[in-house]
């Protein structure tokens, strides 16, 4: 099926008067890139369609509220982040506090990702527990900082900083496993 190309403002406006056929669109518009988004912090597809579709209707819900000081897919991406991470925050199940410095040998240590399949980079991280997998997701990948996601999460500091280690060590213990099994990496 072929949709009429809008442009966002028409898009947002027709959202707001309840149109159909502009949520429609909307919606797969940015389904795709969003539900790559969810893969990242729950387990597994379904999951991550039940946080996608609970992330839409808020959008839907809140795109009133929409002022575009941010691009629109920033800020559906943010309302996708926040559904995904209220979703796990009763399966936040974290390892015991660990000094950052004593992740033998982690520290200061880089984790190389690139040259693996996108699919078997996203495996490895929903592989991770829940709660270094939402860490991780936020300090790499969505680029906050220790102390943002701490207050995002109601958490230390340092917890914050010993689950992404913990993940980090986790995801390099893997790819060495990975490598060992004879993974080859894309070229």
């Amino acid at each position: 099926m072929r949709f009429m190309t809008h442009t966002e403002e028409e898009l947002i406006a027709g959202c707001r008067k309840g149109d159909r056929k502009m949520q429609h669109e909307l919606y797969q518009r940015f389904a795709g890139k969003m539900f790559v988004v969810c893969l990242r912090y729950v387990q597994g597809q379904l999951e991550a369609e039940d946080v996608l579709q609970e992330a839409f209707i808020k959008v839907f819900n809140k795109l009133e509220q929409y002022r575009a000081e941010a691009s629109l897919t920033s800020w559906i991406k943010r309302i996708v982040v926040n559904t995904a991470l209220n979703h796990q925050r009763g399966k936040l199940y974290m390892y015991p506090m660990v000094d950052v410095e004593n992740m033998h040998g982690m520290a200061g240590q880089e984790l190389t990702l690139s040259g693996y399949h996108f699919q078997d980079l996203l495996r490895l991280i929903q592989e991770l527990p829940s709660g270094c997998r939402v860490i991780f997701n936020l300090y790499a990948i969505e680029g906050y900082n220790h102390k943002e996601i701490a207050e995002l999460l109601k958490i230390s500091e340092g917890t914050s900083k010993s689950q992404y280690a913990r993940a980090r060590q986790l995801l390099q213990s893997r790819i060495v496993a990975l490598e060992k099994n004879g993974y080859e990496k894309v070229k």
